[in-house]
């Protein structure tokens, strides 16, 4: 899979990229992820890639053109296909881990990172595919959602993790918060390990694991039942949590 990230900044996502999983990942070809400098396409003496916004108002506003040079140079329009561009936006779908897998199922995808007020709405109708949000908020640019992006999306990647299991139990991955994690000692200042988990009983841990996570995505995003897939045992365990709240 090749990343192609569209920054002001690039030395700000290199920093990222050259680091921890990512940085394993590309180091052992598991990805392709390359940063490109807008203002190397500005076209103009200072490298100006920003205007005044037409109507007036606060701010200034990403010129069409030197995003379009800059997409323009990352393929071939008469021999390859077009890549699929995300404009990270706070006015995009949210993110989700659902969303890092399906993109990590595309061979190629480009990432853009807005400034200032945003981009001239004339080059997302042209090239963007789709604006992606991290969360509803504002941030000064898009390169920090764009390396979350990246680094949830290189995580779905085949071998750049060691096992499939280490994102399969992860949050959110299967609709539902992860179970609580414990490492040595067994007992720390006086709270232990629950005793399950010392027992070397697999399908006993699974099950305690799973019950766990349900009762972790009651307290914490009960929101997320909603859309989980539960079996009878499993709507009924959470039955009872509801009625030991509501008893309190």
């Amino acid at each position: 899979m090749r990343i192609d990230i569209l920054t002001l900044f690039p030395e700000m996502c290199n920093a990222v990229i050259s680091s921890s999983i990512i940085g394993r990942a590309v180091a052992a070809n598991k990805v392709e992820i390359f940063c490109t400098n807008i203002r190397d396409f500005a076209n103009n003496k200072h490298n100006k890639v920003d205007d005044t916004p037409y109507g007036g108002g606060m701010g200034m506003v990403m010129a069409a053109e030197p995003i379009d040079n800059a997409f323009n140079s990352l393929y071939d329009a008469n021999t390859e296909e077009k890549p699929h561009l995300i404009y990270l936006s706070p006015k995009g779908k949210t993110f989700t881990q659902q969303k890092a897998v399906e993109l990590s199922k595309k061979e190629r995808i480009v990432l853009l990172c807005g400034h200032y007020e945003g981009v001239d709405e004339r080059v997302i109708e042209k090239i963007v595919d789709e604006e992606i949000s991290i969360g509803d908020y504002v941030l000064t640019g898009g390169e920090l959602p764009a390396l979350v992006v990246a680094d949830a999306v290189c995580r779905m990647l085949p071998g750049v993790l060691a096992d499939d299991v280490c994102f399969t139990e992860e949050s959110h991955f299967s609709g539902l918060l992860e179970y609580p994690q414990y490492t040595k000692p067994a007992v720390w200042q006086d709270r232990e390990v629950p005793e399950v988990l010392l027992s070397g009983h697999h399908a006993n841990i699974e099950k305690w694991r799973r019950k766990m996570s349900l009762k972790t995505t009651f307290n914490k995003r009960p929101e997320l039942l909603n859309s989980a897939t539960l079996n009878a045992d499993e709507l009924k365990y959470i039955d009872e949590l509801r009625e030991e709240k509501h008893d309190i």
